[in-house]
């Protein structure tokens, strides 16, 4: 039986470490980045060294910076960007994608797979593909070097879900020969609003923001980052999360402590002791600045949406508004006119029922 192919589409930490990984899995792959500078040292070596969690050398099929050679003849094509990056990624996509292909957003943050079919088809591309995305990034990982990634730890159950819904299993058939770890959501409003990183990421990047930056990140960014004083603020985050989450009618909401468990089989009485027993998190490192895709992803992408949505339907988050607002001081922009708003995503004007439908069947109707 002819292997699956597979397009990696990013060349980060993410990204290296998914081709390297599914390289010695024994899958073609093809790696696109922008910046071809970036993937010189990958294309010298015709492939990625990896190391942690799995060891080897994943040898690629390509690494280039011409998007159509990487993703044109691939089955699936990995997007493994920031989420702000999933717009410009789906224009570039859209003259080369054809019926069959699958595509899976790793992860799609919040609303990050409906983003990517709406610009397909404003694009011209009426294509059957499948636009799925997971609730979060298979991965914990980091770049070793320009040709090397290291795995510290791969998460056992990752929900997938494609819009529209009835069409995840059809994703997942394929998808699950290389990742038996990928299972099933009932939607993606359970992909986007079980989004885990909206939680963590923002929330312990803001208030470590002068250790990060007297230090150049030199402490473990969840270990020694969430502190009690923290962790009650992530708390509070996750509350609010939940609560839009059930706003929305998402059956299967996660707080962040029944992620731990699920994601990494970590079982605590309280979230500070839930990620300071995660091993997958030891040996993380902050980041070296600031000006880092927690906040120019996570809140645009995450937090921005979450509290949209509250407003909407009435749900307050003084916490999610807060980290928000501290964001914009920080990197002196809006990201809510930026990020995902309603608008943005073509949801302004619905009720709740027209945005579930819309989640749950596919693109707004004003684009058909």
């Amino acid at each position: 039986m002819r292997k699956l192919s597979f397009a990696v589409v990013g060349a980060g930490h993410g990204g290296k470490a998914m081709a390297a990984h599914l390289a010695l899995k024994g899958f073609p792959v093809k790696l696109y980045n922008r910046t071809l500078s970036k993937i010189d040292p990958i294309i010298k070596m015709k492939g990625i060294e990896i190391e942690g969690e799995i060891n080897g050398f994943g040898k690629l099929d390509l690494a280039s910076d011409k998007i159509g050679d990487v993703v044109k003849d691939a089955d699936i094509i990995m997007v493994v960007v920031p989420a702000f990056a999933h717009a410009s990624i789906a224009e570039r996509c859209a003259p080369y994608l054809k019926d069959g292909q699958i595509i899976l957003l790793n992860p799609g943050r919040t609303c990050g797979a409906l983003e990517f079919l709406n610009i397909l088809r404003e694009r011209g591309n009426t294509s059957d593909v499948i636009v799925s995305e997971a609730q979060t990034f298979i991965y914990a990982s980091r770049g070793m070097g320009p040709a090397s990634v290291k795995i510290f730890r791969i998460k056992q159950a990752i929900p997938v879900a494609a819009i529209p819904a009835v069409r995840t299993e059809a994703a997942l058939d394929k998808i699950n020969q290389a990742y038996p770890e990928f299972i099933s959501a009932t939607s993606v409003i359970e992909t986007s609003f079980n989004n885990i990183g909206a939680v963590f990421h923002p929330a312990i990047t803001i208030l470590n923001a002068s250790r990060i930056e007297s230090t150049l990140g030199n402490f473990q960014f969840y270990v020694e980052g969430v502190t009690q004083a923290v962790s009650r603020v992530l708390e509070e985050v996750d509350r609010e999360r939940v609560e839009v989450a059930h706003t929305l009618r998402c059956k299967n909401v996660l707080s962040a402590m029944d992620w731990l468990i699920m994601a990494y089989n970590v079982v605590e009485d309280n979230l500070f002791d839930a990620i300071h027993s995660n091993p997958g998190y030891v040996g993380i490192m902050a980041p070296r600045t600031s000006n880092v895709r927690y906040i120019t992803e996570d809140v645009p992408m995450s937090l921005v949406p979450i509290a949209e949505f509250g407003r909407v339907f009435g749900v307050k988050t003084p916490t999610t508004d807060s980290l928000i607002k501290l964001a914009n001081v920080i990197f002196k922009t809006d990201f809510i006119k930026t990020g995902r708003n309603l608008t943005r995503l073509r949801l302004d004007n619905l009720n709740l029922d027209e945005i579930r439908n819309v989640f749950i069947e596919g693109a707004p109707k004003r684009l058909f």
